[in-house]
């Protein structure tokens, strides 16, 4: 008996941290990578250099595989089917990665599911953006349907004036997605997976701060979040994933709506694993990168209970400090419980180059968890304990 062969078309950190999981379960991870110095060569031993809009490349990279899934959404719709004509076994495929490749296609989903969607519409030009506005009320959103990622091809629109100004977005790309602007409490994250024989689960549904349109901490599970609207979403991400096909993990971004509806309304989708999941990595039964790769083999999924009350993932962006291990003595010895994954990526201002996790005992101490998450990564990012931090909390 031989141990699957997986290819994951490109090389950035989700694929970087599928490579542990691999190893442990015997499994042959090789990686599509965009350049030599992409976050997951380090990390794989079988690493081809390849341009994933390049379908020659994707065939090439497809030979030995029992699988091929994805770090990134980003493989041309048309490539994928082609893969598949040749006898390539890609997950998730076409039909369900369009909809977190188009978020056009993924809206009209929502809607078609009957799930809580904001208000929307496909805008051809200025004229359709300005009629949104006032049907739906300033401000809106305005949104790039593909290649759009931590707030990137997002913009306010404020007015019918300020609305006349984004006529170089339509003659780069149209149509365009224009979404009410939700008046929302926090933003929600719930994160299944699901196996081609249709096997499926969830995470708890946790709570995510963005800071600029990036991730920037997650808390597990989500505190003080009704248990109905828990459930809700959960069930929601769960029927996303089914109806729509989807293999390996998953993860349905949520605006949380108090009092509104069923409590919530749907973002985006991923259709990989994704930073909200992060904290599965040392806070839960099964992390989301053992899951997925479970997942795409049409493996048993694991277990997905937390190991403890609250688990925290803090983000780490390139800051001050650009040798990064200089500072891991002070920033292990502050908090010894705390588990730092570098992503093995150039310091550069705004670029995420790692995160940190940390699991609590009890719900009671979720904001000293924080804290303590939020100065680990700090320590790392700038390369100093953060000036609020008092002597005593030194090591």
């Amino acid at each position: 008996m031989t141990f699957p062969v997986i290819g994951v078309v490109g090389g950035g950190q989700l694929a970087r941290m599928m490579a542990p999981a691999a190893t442990a379960l015997g499994f042959e991870l090789r990686v599509l990578a965009e350049s030599e110095d992409v976050s997951a060569v380090q990390a794989v031993a079988t690493a081809p250099i390849g341009d994933y809009k390049d379908l020659a490349a994707l065939l090439e990279f497809s030979e030995g595989l029992d699988v091929m899934t994805f770090d990134h959404e980003h493989v041309p719709t048309e490539h994928l089917r082609a893969l598949i004509e040749a006898g390539v076994n890609v997950q998730p495929g076409p039909d369900a990665l369009v909809h977190a490749q188009d978020k056009l296609v993924m809206r009209a989903a929502i809607d078609r599911l009957g799930l809580p969607n904001p208000a929307w519409a496909a805008v051809n030009g200025v004229e359709d953006l300005v009629a949104f506005g006032e049907q739906t009320g300033w401000p809106i959103v305005l949104k790039t349907p593909r290649g759009g990622y931590d707030g990137k091809g997002v913009r306010i629109v404020h007015s019918a004036d300020d609305a006349r100004s984004t006529t170089d977005w339509f003659e780069a790309m149209s149509p365009l997605l224009a979404e009410e602007k939700v008046d929302f409490s926090r933003e929600l994250s719930a994160l299944v997976a699901r196996t081609p024989g249709g096997e499926s689960r969830a995470w708890p549904v946790v709570h995510t701060v963005q800071v600029d349109g990036v991730c920037d901490e997650v808390i597990a599970p989500a505190q003080d979040i009704p248990v109905e609207v828990a459930a809700a979403a959960e069930e929601a991400a769960l029927r996303i994933a089914n109806e729509l096909g989807v293999t390996g993990v998953m993860a349905a971004e949520l605006f949380e709506t108090p009092g509104v509806g069923v409590g919530f309304l749907v973002n985006e989708l991923a259709m990989r694993p994704h930073n909200t999941g992060h904290w599965t990595q040392d806070g839960s039964v099964t992390s989301q990168f053992e899951q997925h790769l479970r997942a795409v083999l049409n493996l048993p999924l694991g277990a997905t209970d937390a190991l403890g009350a609250v688990v925290v993932m803090k983000n780490f962006l390139g800051g001050d400090n650009e040798d990064l291990f200089s500072a891991y003595p002070k920033a292990l010895a502050y908090e010894p419980a705390a588990k730092v994954h570098c992503y093995g990526k150039s310091v550069r201002a705004g670029r995420k180059i790692g995160h940190v996790n940390l699991v609590g005992n009890s719900t009671a101490d979720v904001d000293s968890i924080r804290h303590r998450a939020t100065v680990v990564a700090d320590i790392i990012r700038n390369g100093r304990m953060p000036a609020e931090t008092t002597s005593g909390e030194s090591a």
